[in-house]
């Protein structure tokens, strides 16, 4: 177990993945600023009672991830931008509210079967979805490109992405961050992708059936 600076906030940060920050509240200054001095870890946690900011310190979830900063951007009036990188899950003990900001004595959550042979086939079967999804966002929309060589070959490291990309309600994102055994994990996000591709699917027809109905109107 060990010690962890605790920033809550209302999305939800997977290993691996990349998050940008604004960082004005002055207790949030003040704990990055420590964690820049002493190049210490912060966890991001998801709100499950109170505000983001301008509040009293929010309840967050009892899972979340660490953070290592990897890039800051100092502003005049104090503020600063901040890039970070998720780096492992962890569970909460206990919190201490004695600083401005809350800190947790947390422990890490490693899950037990990241390579047995049944995480390895839900690997396989949850990745042609996640390219398919991908594949219709990147028709849906000119600003989006999708090269499925891109995919990370690790098992956990495509669950953790994929539970990262896909567009659901936040409190989905957490049960799937608190998921302790990998296979279940990418089980889960395979049947979240088949019913996230079918609703953009029935969208994009939806919307190409209504452009062949204004171009007949327009032109008659």
């Amino acid at each position: 177990m060990y010690r962890l600076p605790l920033f809550p906030l209302k999305t939800v940060l997977f290993p691996n993945m990349p998050i940008t920050l604004h960082i004005f509240e002055p207790r949030y200054r003040l704990m990055i600023a420590q964690c820049l001095r002493t190049d210490q870890l912060f966890g991001v946690v998801l709100i499950r009672e109170g505000r983001e900011a301008l509040g009293p310190l929010a309840e967050p979830y009892p899972v979340g991830c660490s953070a290592a900063i990897t890039d800051v951007e100092h502003l005049e009036n104090g503020h600063m931008n901040i890039v970070a990188v998720g780096r492992e899950r962890f569970r909460i003990v206990s919190l201490s509210r004695e600083l401005p900001y809350l800190v947790g004595t947390v422990e890490p959550l490693a899950p037990s079967d990241a390579q047995a042979p049944a995480v390895i086939q839900a690997s396989r079967q949850l990745r042609p979805w996640v390219e398919r999804y991908l594949a219709v966002l990147a028709r849906a929309s000119e600003s989006v490109t999708f090269h499925p060589a891109s995919l990370p070959e690790d098992p956990l490291a495509l669950g953790y992405l994929a539970a990262s990309l896909v567009q659901i309600p936040v409190e989905e994102k957490q049960s799937l961050l608190a998921t302790s055994e990998t296979a279940r994990l990418l089980a889960e996000m395979r049947a979240i992708y088949r019913r996230e591709v079918a609703l953009l699917d029935a969208i994009l027809e939806r919307d190409r059936a209504l452009a062949q109905v204004h171009r007949f109107f327009s032109t008659n």
